[in-house]
């Protein structure tokens, strides 16, 4: 009789056991994919750092050039420097998504580097050797080459299943003709003063994309 009072008994977890297994199966999955959003976080923000930061350096570097550039041009600098020029690149960023518009920054900053090249040519036949302008010059080149390889990983690590970023469309980047001296001063300080504009703006747009695609978890999130 005690036998047949226990029995059922015996039997509840039984019928319990598949509700269990998928709470189970349940916690995992959610834990599964809590990690793997975190680890998708770490990637994808330590790239961005590392672009954030040189952008910012560079773009720091850019003003103290700029101030440089124009102590060593003469006493029209300022004058020149407010010129216009439809030869160098425009500052703006384009596109609505954020692989878009990483893109914009990849190519805008791809067409920038043979005018960074073109000026510090031009100068090079103007100053001194020893002259502070052109280690300036040289440091915010080499410097922007490195950060255009950086921005290109970071393009492709955030959207790996997209083209990886390609030379400006048109092929290479259209240069001027042949300037005299006044023109070179000129143009060498649009070419400075817009790619500073540019760097404020990749600074912005890095920030931006930091903020909509490496999402963190919550600080209260339980992770199990």
């Amino acid at each position: 009789m005690i036998g047949h009072m226990y029995f059922p008994l015996l039997l509840q977890p039984t019928k319990s056991f598949p509700s269990a297994l998928l709470s189970l199966l349940l916690v995992m999955a959610v834990h599964s994919s809590r990690t793997v959003s975190l680890s998708r976080s770490q990637n994808c923000g330590t790239p961005l750092q590392q672009s954030l930061k040189l952008t910012r350096l560079i773009h720091k570097e850019s003003v103290e050039l700029i101030r440089t550039y124009k102590a060593s041009q003469g006493a029209l600098s300022e004058l020149f420097c407010k010129s216009s020029s439809s030869e160098v690149p425009q500052p703006k960023i384009s596109g609505l998504e954020p692989s878009e518009r990483l893109l914009s920054v990849s190519s805008v900053l791809r067409s920038f580097l043979p005018h960074l090249r073109r000026v510090l040519e031009q100068q090079t036949d103007l100053q001194s050797p020893s002259s502070r302008l052109l280690t300036e010059l040289s440091n915010v080149r080499n410097r922007s080459a490195s950060l255009a390889s950086v921005i290109g990983r970071l393009y492709q690590d955030l959207f790996p299943n997209l083209p990886a970023p390609e030379p400006p469309a048109g092929g290479p980047t259209q240069m001027p003709p042949p300037q005299n001296i006044f023109q070179q001063k000129v143009y060498g300080c649009v070419v400075l003063r817009r790619f500073k504009d540019f760097l404020l703006n990749v600074a912005r747009e890095l920030r931006t994309l930091k903020s909509r695609v490496c999402r963190t978890p919550p600080a209260n999130t339980l992770l199990f």
